[in-house]
């Protein structure tokens, strides 16, 4: 698949078929994510894959416990109706978790380590459009909180869980989603 296909084509999708996924697909996606840049090739991610049903059980409890806090401390209507059961029935979640010590020279800055967060999220989008050229579907998911994903995936306090992947065959093709002008987002200086 044409590279700018695939990033014009790709989009989210929340309604999975419960089929399984082939490991040697899972690898492709996950060798695809260690592709992408980072500080000082730190590669500051880590990958946990998840198949087992106890374990997406309890992530969708954390998901759902979120979304009742996020409801009442937004006021969001949206969140009132948003379905999390997709985190049910989806073969593969992935999370992605970082190191924020392999963040580069902004370890050291006023502002803190980025760096590890910005590489994780370009290895996001490469697992992205490595599921899509495979003909997968994909949802980045952070409506969770960290602590207690780290206790449900017994991740280490020093290390941050940034987003779960959900991964698998699309029950349907999802809508395109429209986007802004380029122009409206671009500055210019010359």
């Amino acid at each position: 698949m044409e590279l700018f296909t695939a990033m014009k084509e790709r989009r989210s999708c929340r309604n999975f078929l419960a089929e399984p996924i082939d490991e040697t697909i899972i690898e492709k996606v996950l060798e695809a994510a260690t592709w992408a840049p980072s500080p000082l090739n730190t590669q500051p991610w880590e990958f946990i894959v998840i198949t087992n049903p106890e374990v997406k059980g309890k992530i969708f409890v954390e998901a759902e416990r979120s979304r009742q806090w996020a409801l009442e401390t937004t006021g969001w209507k949206w969140l009132g109706t948003y379905s999390l059961d997709f985190l049910k029935s989806v073969p593969i979640i992935i999370a992605v978790i970082g190191d924020p010590k392999k963040s580069g020279v902004d370890l050291f800055m006023e502002e803190g380590p980025m760096g590890y967060q910005a590489a994780c999220a370009a290895a996001i989008q490469n697992m992205h459009l490595a599921a899509h050229a495979l003909r997968l579907s994909t949802l980045w998911f952070t409506l969770f909180n960290k602590k207690v994903l780290r206790e449900i995936l017994s991740i280490p306090p020093e290390k941050v869980p940034l987003a779960l992947i959900c991964l698998g065959k699309p029950e349907r093709l999802p809508n395109p989603t429209p986007r802004k002008n380029i122009k409206e987002k671009t500055t210019y200086i010359r």
